[in-house]
């Protein structure tokens, strides 16, 4: 063989030892990572949608 047979049949064989087979499947869930947008406001949730009423009703 001669070496630019040689330097091919190395390249190839690094090649095919980095991108030879396909990588692990990855599971959806091990990719999205949930985090709470802001902390929790106590005083938001005390808001009465009905509230309303009271004032303009009586």
């Amino acid at each position: 063989m001669t070496n630019a047979q040689n330097d091919q049949d190395a390249a190839e064989a690094a090649r095919r030892a980095r991108f030879g087979s396909l990588p692990e499947p990855i599971r959806l869930e091990d990719t999205v990572q949930e985090l709470p947008a802001t902390v929790p406001d106590p005083a938001k949730d005390t808001y009465d949608p009905n509230e309303w009423l009271t004032r303009n009703a009586l």
